[in-house]
């Protein structure tokens, strides 16, 4: 019997150790690994360079409290300042708390400007930015707040791409709009460059703020540093995690100098967030990720993994409903319910992970391997021929 809280409906398997692409089982089976713990593991699993940061830094320092001066931290927000809009970071530990974070932030600037009443945020409705109470309520998704009241109030909710009832939406309390640059558990849905600029020309006009939100799609997922990048848009805060710590529990939200000016000594703290063995890895994962010819390999993977997986999607179009995704985040839209097809993923030793829209959706590291893509594409096309 599992003492565990029965909130996770796990799969019956469980792994002994991984490497790179590949997890091992218990039972001694070997599989390829394209969930990497849901777009965490950006470098596969047990990564030689963030073993040795590891184990150095462990032997020297491993948590002091963030009263006093910890210069891992400082080094790690300098090399992510200077690599994108932000002036400023705050670390925390998760997705979820780097979004509560962002949306704190954005609230505390305009009561330190003297409007107060400036405090919703409009988002998308269905979308996803964490577990927290205000973070399940941001995200506008009945399934997530049932039997979680009372309502967590200061959020509006507009449809995925009605851009009309965006703007209809935006009123006099309006703090911030707040999206995920790609969206992940709603089903892998790519805002387009166009949308990106619009949104920021209408937070300009109306002089709100805007948060994008990069969780899952940030830090080389997109084959860009963010996602965001390639519209040249610049927001105002960012919330991050996931893939910055390579498995190591990271958030952060990154925010220009204007809002950060609200955010003086006692608005906000996190006991673990940047703690020195942390921010050692961040800076190690940076180091790697941040590389020109290792994000250009990462979106020379992506075409050839997108275009393979469309040739597939063309040969099977009563299965395959649409090729989702940019970079390595990528979803395979099915025409009905996809826990079948992910059962029979797994039967065949690829791991993968569900979305909306009847989506699979394919996470492997950033470092994957051409032929291990091959083999996943190899896998994907049998269970097609097997369910056809």
């Amino acid at each position: 019997m599992s003492h565990l809280v029965k909130n996770y409906n796990r799969k019956k398997i469980s792994f002994k150790f991984g490497r790179g692409s590949f997890l091992y089982s218990t039972n001694g089976k070997k599989y390829l690994d394209f969930v990497q713990g849901i777009a965490v593991n950006s470098l596969g699993h047990a990564h030689p360079k963030l073993i040795k940061t590891i184990n150095t830094q462990s032997k020297k320092l491993w948590h002091v409290s963030n009263a006093f001066i910890i210069p891992e931290g400082e080094k790690l927000a300098k090399k992510i300042s200077k690599k994108t809009f932000a002036d400023y970071v705050m670390f925390q530990n998760s997705g979820t708390e780097a979004t509560e974070t962002a949306i704190k932030v954005a609230r505390r600037y305009f009561y330190s400007i003297g409007k107060p009443n400036k405090n919703r945020i409009l988002c998308v409705k269905n979308s996803f930015h964490g577990r927290t109470l205000a973070a399940i309520y941001a995200s506008g998704s009945k399934k997530m707040t049932e039997g979680f009241g009372p309502k967590i109030g200061g959020f509006d909710h507009f449809v995925f791409g009605n851009h009309k009832s965006l703007k209809k939406k935006i009123n006099k309390n309006t703090a911030a709009i707040m999206v995920e640059t790609i969206m992940g558990e709603g089903g892998i849905k790519v805002i387009p460059d166009w949308c990106l600029k619009e949104l920021r020309k209408i937070c300009n006009k109306k002089k709100i703020l805007l948060i994008l939100d990069e969780v899952q799609c940030g830090i080389g997922r997109s084959g860009d540093f963010f996602a965001f990048e390639k519209s040249g848009v610049k927001p105002d805060i960012v919330p991050i995690a996931k893939g910055i710590g390579g498995g190591f529990p990271i958030g952060a939200v990154l925010m220009n100098k204007k809002v950060a000016s609200g955010m003086i000594a006692g608005t906000h703290g996190s006991t673990f967030g940047g703690n020195p063995l942390a921010m050692s890895v961040g800076n190690s994962v940076i180091d790697i990720i941040s590389n020109k010819k290792f994000l250009n390999n990462v979106k020379n993977l992506s075409k050839y993994f997108l275009s393979n997986l469309n040739i597939i999607k063309d040969k099977y179009p009563k299965i395959i409903k649409d090729i989702r995704g940019r970079g390595l985040l990528i979803g395979i839209q099915l025409h009905t319910d996809q826990v079948k097809f992910i059962k029979k993923l797994m039967e065949n030793k690829l791991l993968t992970i569900r979305a909306a829209e009847n989506v699979v959706r394919i996470l492997p590291p950033l470092n994957v391997k051409k032929n291990e893509i091959n083999q996943a594409l190899r896998i994907i096309k049998k269970v097609c021929s097997e369910i056809n």
